[in-house]
């Protein structure tokens, strides 16, 4: 269960990009491949407009939790890697990538890879949209500086904390490190660093690579900030 806590602490109250998704699935139509869905942050409100989803997830922990959530509605869950899956007999009308998880794939090879998945998976006239987060601006926090409030969670007594500490430039990625931080109902506390590393990908570079796989850039839309997380834009595709 720490995978759902962190992930619903750290990805599930992201709401600002939930209008454009259903905007998109009114346009395009059912059903709707949902990559890298987690507990569902996405899935749910399509399927609660009544679309079909297919959520495709690489964390099987976060795929049950999604199954428990989606107790009546219509969504499969799909165990498997973005940069491989294979859905014989299914194609989809709408992919959707949200939360820069094309960011995680591990270069130019690893999207190239998804592309070529995406483009053999969507009917044609089908749509493929993908959120990325360019130039993050690096920092680094100590306690006792002003910056970056910690995600806070409750869950049967304990208290989960989560603090960015810093976002690094590593080569052609970003690293982001936090500090993650338990509270038991004992008053025990446990504390261990996490580390995320995404691609530095741009989206002139992204339109390009969907290109050279097949697709038609069709352009970006802008997601903007909030006061908990970067904006980004997504870069739409069709076939």
């Amino acid at each position: 269960m720490d995978a759902v806590i962190w992930h619903d602490l750290e990805c599930g109250s992201y709401a600002q990009d939930l209008a454009l998704w259903l905007e998109l699935a009114a346009a395009q139509g059912s059903p709707v491949l949902d990559v890298g869905a987690g507990t569902g942050r996405v899935a749910l409100p399509l399927a609660r407009a009544g679309h079909e989803v297919v959520a495709l997830d690489l964390d099987a922990d976060l795929l049950r939790e999604l199954e428990l959530r989606a107790a009546g509605l219509p969504i499969q869950t799909v165990l498997a890697d973005a940069r491989d899956f294979q859905l014989r007999g299914r194609s989809f009308a709408l992919c959707v990538v949200p939360m820069q998880t094309i960011q995680l794939f591990g270069g130019p090879d690893g999207r190239a890879a998804f592309l070529g998945r995406a483009v053999e998976h969507l009917r044609p006239g089908g749509m493929l949209a993908i959120a990325i987060t360019q130039d993050l601006e690096e920092f680094e926090w100590h306690d006792g500086d002003d910056g970056p409030l910690p995600d806070v969670l409750e869950r049967d007594g304990a208290v989960y904390f989560s603090q960015p500490t810093a976002v690094r430039r590593r080569g052609r990625t970003y690293v982001l490190e936090r500090v993650r931080e338990t509270v038991h109902p004992s008053g025990r506390r446990d504390r261990h660093e996490d580390r995320v590393a995404l691609d530095n990908l741009s989206a002139g570079r992204l339109l390009e690579e969907g290109v050279r796989a097949g697709l038609h850039a069709l352009g970006t839309r802008p997601i903007s900030p909030t006061a908990e997380h970067v904006g980004s834009d997504v870069v739409i595709f069709r076939v």
